[in-house]
């Protein structure tokens, strides 16, 4: 990094120290239209005699000039015109330029890109965005109209992340026209009188019309393409209503609400159970089932605080108290509730038949209602993978495990991602002896591998096997026996249980509902494709949720909810795009880990420049009246900024104490605000602030703590 640095200062330098140079040597005064019509004889008599020389001299001065972003290129390229000619004249200054402009955004690239990035990272994410998507049309198009000045482009351009390959041909399509006009006047040298009048107002708008032209084409084609979708379809001339969502999960609740809140006509399609995966399968169950494990275990910890205590596990009064949560919870999302709000609540399954009408199939029959636009919001299912003899011996999935009367004994857990881990914990710590099944290198995939190994400990005190870098390859039973052959290192190994939990991930549910007759788009991921308007390939028809992608959370499904809703409902008039900058989430193990923005590896693959502080929660006040003193807390940031980049939390309470960092991520506040708010004593909350104090430390000026320590010194007499 030093070493980086270091060149960055060298060249920055180098290019002052020629600009400089250049402009005390008189050579830039040199370059003026009255010096060039005045030697202009003597120049067109030296490229005669040598005209492989003045070419080569020429391309090199414009070369230098364009990529020190000095004045006088319109000269030079006039000056082109009137000693080469059109043709030769257009190609060298061509050629020229582009390389030139090239060597401008490569030096602003290498010097200041890496800064800017991470300073304003936040800001600039939606730039990086859609110059990533479209930043060749960008480009072009500032190219064509000089808004900026080509030096400007030059050096802006190099900041965002477009290819430097596209750059230079965008670069070069998109000046020649310019370039052309400028070298024909060159042709006509002994008639220009001032530089103002070269490029009209008629020649400069037919280059802007030339330069909005694919913006303007590429929306024209995609109109088209949706119109053209729709066209196959009658639109009623009367709509049943304003927005249908189909799924009553999270995502399509809260499309369903926010819809009845603007005063909407909405309709809400739900086959199963109001509340989807979260209410009767994920979020609400789990967490009572991780509650009644976690109580289990404390009790079986009753000595460390003091207390003697014996407890056995009823499982099935596990289970029951498990539906009694799911059924404390379910009246949020009934349909009472909605129906209440204004929503009218359909019981059966949907089929979209067009864009404008679905068919829904009940107890009482079919019936089709019609709807200016339809939120999909179906959610996912657990993911089974095609193991030789898993279908033979059953298996469980987060969907299923709910309905187990007893607990295993031997329970085998495929994966090791949140479910997998959270489930894993809480069968073990109920008395089943649990075995963990990871492909991948560590647990917690997505997590810092410091992270995943303080889990793993905590799991293998506790019991569990854990075993990473294991395959799956196939299921046995034999004398009543059930086996699973894994590979691990080139051999074969034997996991023997009485139950198998797929924990897996999840897949989108995209068929059985019309999507595949209509032809709406499903990208390589099995998600439905769609925009940053949360719209599919048709222009009515959004999504939202699990099955929209790329993050399956309750609160993000909710989130991308607004905006398909408002999308929906107030289109063209207004729009919104989806915003991901800031998506925390939690994984409820004990101790729970949370995270927000980078981890360190994601920030070491981006080559995201950090500073890493990092609070054990060891040496936390609460953490340790309540025998929860481990875990920690990390934080990154930029290298000279308190702004935070991520966090990630390891601990009791994490979700819950992680909420500081995002609302900090969200709204721009960094650690120096947070060490600076005043925090509850004794609470998990402090660890932010001590946190935030670890990096006051590890930033404080030591040159000026010593010039403070002299002054107190002196003042002590």
């Amino acid at each position: 990094m030093m070493r980086k640095n270091i060149s960055k200062a060298v060249i920055l330098a180098g290019f002052l120290v020629a600009v400089i140079a250049l402009n005390k040597s008189g050579v830039l005064n040199f370059i003026s239209l009255e010096n060039l019509k005045v030697h202009y004889s003597e120049f067109l008599n030296y490229y005669h005699l040598h005209p492989a020389l003045t070419l080569g001299v020429y391309a090199l001065v414009y070369i230098v000039s364009t990529a020190l972003s000095l004045p006088g290129a319109t000269v030079l390229t006039l000056a082109a015109g009137a000693l080469f000619g059109f043709w030769t004249g257009t190609t060298i200054v061509s050629i020229a330029s582009t390389i030139g402009a090239t060597l401008a955004f490569l030096v602003s690239r290498f010097v200041f890109r890496d800064a800017i990035q991470n300073k304003f990272r936040d800001k600039l994410q939606s730039l990086n965005q859609g110059i990533e998507k479209e930043g060749a049309f960008y480009l072009f198009t500032l190219r064509l109209i000089p808004i900026f000045p080509f030096f400007l482009v030059n050096l802006v351009m190099g900041l965002t992340p477009i290819r430097t390959f596209t750059y230079f041909w965008v670069s070069e399509v998109g000046m020649l026209p310019g370039t052309a006009a400028y070298v024909n006047a060159g042709t006509q040298l002994s008639r220009i009188t001032s530089l103002k009048g070269i490029l009209s107002i008629r020649l400069l708008i037919s280059f802007a019309i030339i330069g909005v032209l694919p913006l303007i084409s590429k929306a024209i084609v995609n109109s088209y393409k949706s119109k053209k979708l729709l066209r196959r379809f009658k639109k009623p001339r009367k709509f049943d209503y304003n927005l249908v969502a189909i799924g009553g999960g999270s995502a399509g609740l809260v499309s369903a609400y926010i819809g009845a809140a603007v005063k909407a006509k909405v309709a809400l399609i739900e086959k199963h159970k109001m509340g989807g995966d979260c209410l009767n399968t994920g979020c609400v169950p789990s967490k009572a089932f991780i509650r009644s494990a976690k109580a289990f275990h404390d009790m079986k910890r009753a000595r460390e605080f003091g207390l003697t205590a014996q407890a056995s596990v009823d499982f099935a009064q596990v289970m029951e108290r498990v539906q009694s949560v799911v059924g404390k919870v379910a009246p949020h999302d009934s349909r009472e509730r909605y129906q209440n709000l204004g929503v009218a609540c359909f019981d059966g399954s949907a089929r979209i038949k067009s864009p404008y009408e679905i068919e829904v199939t009940n107890a009482n029959g079919v019936h089709t209602i019609t709807t200016r636009s339809i939120i999909v919001a179906t959610g996912a299912k657990p993911f089974v993978p095609p193991i030789p003899g898993l279908e033979a011996v059953g298996y469980l999935t987060s969907d299923t495990v709910w309905r187990t009367p007893s607990l295993p004994k031997r329970l085998l857990v495929l994966g090791g991602g949140p479910i997998g881990c959270e489930l894993a914990q809480s069968f073990a710590r109920f008395g089943s002896h649990v075995t963990m099944v990871e492909m991948q290198p560590q647990l917690m995939g997505r997590e810092d591998a410091d992270v995943a190994d303080f889990v793993q400990k905590i799991f293998l005190k506790e019991g569990i096997r854990v075993l990473t870098f294991h395959k799956a390859k196939s299921i046995v039973q034999e004398n009543g026996q059930k086996a699973l052959i894994a590979e691990y290192q080139g051999k074969e190994l034997r996991v023997e249980f009485d139950e198998i939990l797929l924990a897996l991930g999840r897949r989108a549910n995209v068929t059985g509902f019309g999507l595949e007759d209509l032809g709406v788009v499903i990208s390589k991921l099995g998600t439905i494709e769609h925009d940053d308007f949360m719209r599919t390939n048709y222009p009515n028809i959004y999504v939202c949720g699990d099955v929209a992608g790329p993050y399956q959370f309750t609160h993000t499904a909710a989130h991308q909810a607004w905006y398909a809703s408002v999308n929906a409902l107030f289109s063209p008039l207004r729009k919104f795009k989806a915003d991901y900058r800031v998506i925390p989430w939690t994984t409820f193990t004990d101790p729970e880990v949370a995270r927000v923005g980078l981890s360190e590896r994601e920030a070491k693959e981006k080559n995201i420049p950090y500073r890493l502080t990092r609070y054990d929660l060891s040496d936390l006040d609460r953490a340790i009246a309540e025998e929860e003193d481990h875990g920690f807390v990390k934080v990154l940031t930029p290298p000279k900024s308190d702004k935070i980049l991520g966090a990630t939390i390891v601990g009791a309470h994490a979700g819950e104490i992680i909420t500081e960092y995002i609302a900090a991520m969200k709204h721009g506040f960094g650690l120096n605000q947070i060490l600076g708010t005043v925090h509850i004593y004794p609470t998990f909350a402090e660890a932010n602030k001590y946190a935030a104090g670890e990096w006051k430390k590890a930033t404080a000026p030591k040159a000026a703590l010593k010039w403070l320590e002299k002054m107190h010194a002196w003042r002590r007499g």
